[in-house]
């Protein structure tokens, strides 16, 4: 009997794990070529693993192929590399895995699987282990990265030219792609101070990492007290900690920037996102696989030149920057004329002149 009730714990534990898939249900023989799995969050969440997930189903129902995405039981690298594991059996071709966090899934991954293709969004797989650190991208992985930076440049440029000029920037954790946002953003409003002939310290901006992804009522309580004390559009970098500046922002007419997609149906508060292109690369990197040009073994960056990163200007709801504003210092991006830091390392209070940075607000 004990065994007995052994196997069914197991069996419910991983029924646990299987059950939440698109792509057409998931019984017990029937085979996924493309899977995702799910980072922290949901499916739906607004961000990372929703932009992945629509440019995988948008693939697969374009070319007919079975799909599925799987969640992990728990938060954690061997719960990640479990769900890998069920992922290629069942069938997975291609396993596209969104974030950072699974560098060190992918790393045991990829050797575990040299039949499969890994698309690692937003990391490299390494070994974790930083006192004997390894980094290495096998022939069948493609680590996918942005040129964030120049989005939140973009994003900042945007809101000073737009005539905002008291700015924040909350960021999640300090990870080098909310850094690069972060610091993209003051360079974008220190380039519309100087385009605008702007005095010195015409533009100040508020800057603090929240150490989580996570909504929560501190995150909100700190939004609300910069826009009391005139604080105009918060940049919101960080997944869940938007749901808390969203409503902030709201309680007292203030504006918010998203991030990562397009986030203008979340909240009448949002003025534009500092966007990736997330479907697109999935799509793209998975049309590779399929036509035999994988670019496996490589780092992969999508960014202006290639429209991996931008405005939605479609939704932008701003007072004044147009769209031939926004077409011209995109172009100067694609050409170069305008170059943009990508360093996780100067402190973001060094880079401008006309601007002014007040880091690590308590």
């Amino acid at each position: 009997m004990k065994k007995i009730l052994t196997i069914a714990l197991a069996l419910v534990m991983i029924f646990s794990l299987t059950a939440c898939g698109g792509g057409g249900g998931g019984g017990g023989a029937e085979v996924f070529e493309l899977a995702l799995i799910t980072d922290l969050g949901t499916i739906d969440d607004k961000s990372f693993n929703q932009g992945a997930w629509e440019g995988l189903e948008m693939y697969a129902n374009e070319f007919n192929i079975k799909h599925k995405y799987f969640q992990p039981a728990a938060q954690g690298d061997d719960a990640y590399l479990n769900a890998i594991d069920l992922a290629v059996q069942s069938g997975a071709k291609v396993v596209v895995t969104p974030g950072f966090l699974f560098e060190v899934p992918i790393f045991n991954a990829q050797d575990r699987y040299p039949e499969v293709k890994f698309i690692l969004l937003d990391g490299t797989p390494n070994n974790g282990d930083y006192d004997n650190f390894v980094s290495k991208i096998s022939d069948n992985t493609v680590a996918v990265h942005y040129a964030e930076e120049q989005s939140g440049f973009l994003a900042g440029y945007a809101a000073v030219m737009d005539g905002y000029r008291k700015l924040g920037f909350m960021g999640g954790m300090a990870v080098p792609a909310v850094i690069r946002f972060g610091h993209g953003y003051i360079q974008g409003a220190e380039a519309a101070a100087q385009e605008l002939g702007l005095g010195d310290g015409s533009v100040a901006i508020n800057y603090f990492y929240t150490g989580t992804f996570e909504a929560s009522p501190d995150i909100q309580t700190r939004a609300a007290a910069w826009f009391n004390d005139g604080v105009e559009v918060i940049f919101s970098c960080g997944g869940g900690i938007c749901a808390s500046i969203f409503t902030a922002a709201g309680q007292v007419g203030a504006k918010v920037i998203g991030v990562d997609g397009d986030q203008s149906g979340d909240s009448p508060t949002v003025i534009t996102s500092a966007m990736k292109m997330l479907p697109m690369s999935v799509y793209d990197m998975i049309g590779a696989f399929y036509n035999g040009t994988f670019p496996g073994g490589q780092e992969v960056i999508f960014a202006a030149d290639t429209d991996g990163v931008g405005l939605p200007m479609g939704t932008s709801k701003f007072n004044s920057f147009n769209t031939a504003q926004y077409d011209a210092i995109y172009a100067k991006l694609v050409s170069g004329a305008v170059s943009v830091s990508n360093d996780t390392e100067i402190l973001p209070d060094k880079i401008p002149t006309k601007a002014v940075v007040v880091s690590n607000l308590s």
